[in-house]
């Protein structure tokens, strides 16, 4: 078993995520391919396998076959490689769960739903059968399912056969044993019928919960599917309707020449069974299977079948055996008492009866086989049937498939009747209109499932900003809704991002109540911080915390001037310059200083007055000036006062 821990980046290109699971040949990791940005699904062989030639080479016709396969009802290969000593392979990575998984949640499945499934199945075999490649293990695990429509991909095309690339050995088995088909149970050759038994055993276990073959050895389970017969699904599930039983037990049966002759006929009897299913029709059938392999009992008539019933002739026209000629009434005395010879009479009722059994044979209506026209036009449709010697009757009716295509037949394909016969076919006249459902507020599952059971379908997913719908849920869808659309019209589904960014504009030097309502206006929320200021209006903006694009919704903080406060003047006369300057600024005040010649020399460099004086109330943050004494000698002398100016330090902190 390989084993790659999150983070390991394989081949320089793909970094694992997370492990998916193991399968017999390889595990499977969820990954990120760097290159793209995209997960993907990254299949590892085991070490075990890659000294191995053999499965190295079915690993490599894995990649090769299913790179060639691009239909939407197969998984896409985009890569392969080698790494630490095995090899890989890059696939579609699909979230979901497997057909299994499903199955064992909700089986048995309505009908209706199990036959949709199984047809997409078909279409993806179908595409890969055109091209020479051989699934040779379907089963439900090997099928995706999306949970929100019930798309299905195929995938798996590990042990496929492509062409005459045939590298099973004799007798070897490849596959799993409970949908494995007899001749593949046996080491034979498969062909395209082997994947259609398979299909039928997925469709048996999505009607019923099981499937139709089960044991503890995969070798028992083997011999089964050679030599007995399938339960009916009804005596499991009584809801599975004839029609269907019919169709499943036609696919099961051990010789691949009485299965449906390819994908094509087996949709067409699907979808014959689902137009008799929806619209509560019962069609007889009277072709039977024959029993196959040693089966105790014949299988139900299925709806198309590739032998003709055998001859029916009417018990009165067996030929009687021969008798004696009865004797003559004979006399108590044991002698003739006479009467005419019989043998006349009998000699008239054989020629009556060989006259009988003549004109049945000369005039019995000749025996014709309904050819299968379902998902052809009308005129095509009615041409092939008349081509076969039998009557074409038209009914339209409404149906999702496209205007005057064939949607079901009655008799079914492949039953044999009396030429001149009527065929009643079902031709649709179109899907009709539906409106487009209102999705708004739903999530993005459930407008999805609103929208395909309206009979529409979600074309894409795209994204808008909404101010009202939660990130992720339905806003809207184009065409909008009410709007009448044929059905199978694909529509637009639109989710929400949220409310749009908003772009801040400065508010700065505005006052507090006209920034409020500018940002409150554009869907923003504001906090505001008063900060004192002498230079600027008390109540305007200093400053905000967010300018340029931002999410709606979001907080901007504006910075408000507000007033200085009044506090007292601090005494400083009598300090040293120094001294009056520090505890003026931590007071909150400016500080201006000048000189003043003195007499006294005790007053040298000192402060001899303040102004505003001490005591005095004043703003803080205005300015305090004090004159310092300058001692001098000469009497009489004038000095020239000098001053400066010291501003108190400030910081003013934006939030």
């Amino acid at each position: 078993m390989a084993e790659l821990e999150p983070g390991t980046i394989v081949d320089g290109r793909y970094r694992v995520l997370s492990r998916l699971g193991s399968g017999g040949m390889a595990d499977v990791f969820c990954a990120e391919d760097q290159q793209l940005g995209r997960k993907v699904a990254l299949k590892l062989l085991h070490r075990r396998f890659a000294e191995d030639p053999g499965f190295v080479e079915r690993f490599r016709r894995e990649a090769q076959a299913a790179a060639g396969l691009q239909h939407p009802n197969v998984v896409s290969v985009y890569d392969r490689g080698s790494h630490d000593d095995t090899y890989y392979i890059v696939m579609e990575y699909l979230p979901g769960r497997t057909l299994k998984q499903l199955i064992r949640d909700e089986a048995p499945l309505d009908p209706v739903r199990a036959i949709d499934i199984t047809i997409q199945i078909l279409k993806a075999a179908r595409f890969a059968h055109r091209r020479g490649i051989i699934h040779r293990d379907l089963k439900p695990h090997n099928v995706m399912v999306e949970d929100d429509s019930d798309h299905i991909k195929v995938t798996d095309f590990g042990i496929a056969r492509a062409g005459a690339s045939d590298m099973t050995e004799t007798g070897s088995i490849m596959g799993t044993a409970q949908y494995l088909s007899p001749e593949q149970a046996q080491g034979h050759a498969v062909s395209a019928s082997s994947d259609l038994y398979s299909v039928g055993v997925v469709l048996y276990e999505m009607l019923t919960g099981r499937v139709p073959f089960d044991a503890e050895s995969a070798v028992t389970i083997a011999l089964k599917h050679v030599s007995e017969a399938p339960v009916p699904p009804s005596k499991i599930n009584p809801k599975v309707p004839p029609e269907l039983e019919q169709i499943v037990l036609w696919t099961l049966n051990k010789d691949p020449v009485h299965r449906p002759a390819d994908d094509d006929e087996f949709i067409g009897a699907l979808e014959q069974a689902k137009a008799a299913i929806v619209s509560g029709e019962r069609g007889q059938r009277t072709a039977s299977f024959a029993a196959v392999g040693g089966a105790p009992a014949p299988l139900p008539p299925p709806p198309p079948t590739r032998s003709p019933p055998p001859e029916i002739v009417p018990a009165a026209l067996v030929e009687a055996p021969v008798t004696e000629p009865p004797a003559a009434v004979l006399g108590p005395d044991r002698t003739r008492t006479g009467g005419a010879s019989p043998w006349p009479w009998v000699l008239l009722v054989a020629l009556l009866i060989g006259a009988g059994v003549a004109a049945y044979l000369l005039t019995r209506p000749k025996q014709v086989r309904v050819p299968l026209v379902v998902n052809l036009q009308q005129g095509v449709a009615s041409a092939k049937i008349s081509d076969a010697g039998l009557t074409p009757s038209p009914v339209t009716e409404p149906n999702k498939a496209a205007s005057g295509t064939v949607v079901s037949q009655n008799p079914y394909a492949g039953q044999s009747v009396d030429k001149g016969s009527t065929v009643r076919l079902i031709v649709s006249s179109g899907p009709g209109n539906v409106p487009v459902p209102t999705v708004v507020g739903m999530t993005k599952a459930a407008a999805q499932r609103s929208i395909t059971k309206q009979g529409l379908k979600v074309g894409s997913v795209r994204t808008k900003y909404s101010a009202s719908v939660p990130v992720g849920d339905a806003v809207s869808t184009d065409p909008a809704a009410g709007t009448s659309l044929p059905v199978g019209t694909s529509v637009t589904l639109f989710d929400s991002l949220g409310p749009a960014p908003v772009n801040v504009p400065s508010v700065t030097g505005e006052t507090e109540s006209a920034a409020k309502n500018t940002l409150t206006g554009l869907g923003l929320k504001v906090t505001t911080t008063p900060q004192s200021s002498s230079t600027q209006t008390p109540g305007t903006v200093l400053s905000q915390s967010r300018t340029g694009t931002t999410p709606a919704g979001s907080t901007v903080n504006l910075v408000i001037a507000q007033a200085p406060p009044m506090v007292k003047v601090p005494t400083v006369t009598g300090d040293s310059p120094s001294t009056a300057a520090k505890t003026l600024k931590a007071a909150g005040f400016a500080v201006k200083q000048t000189t003043s010649n003195v007499t006294d020399p005790t007053q040298d460099q000192k402060v001899v007055s303040q102004n505003p004086s001490a005591g005095a109330k004043a703003k803080q943050g205005s300015t305090v000036t004090v004159v310092v004494g300058k001692y001098s000698s000469t009497t009489g002398t004038t000095s020239t006062p000098t001053s400066t100016t010291t501003t108190p330090t400030s910081t003013t902190t934006t939030p």
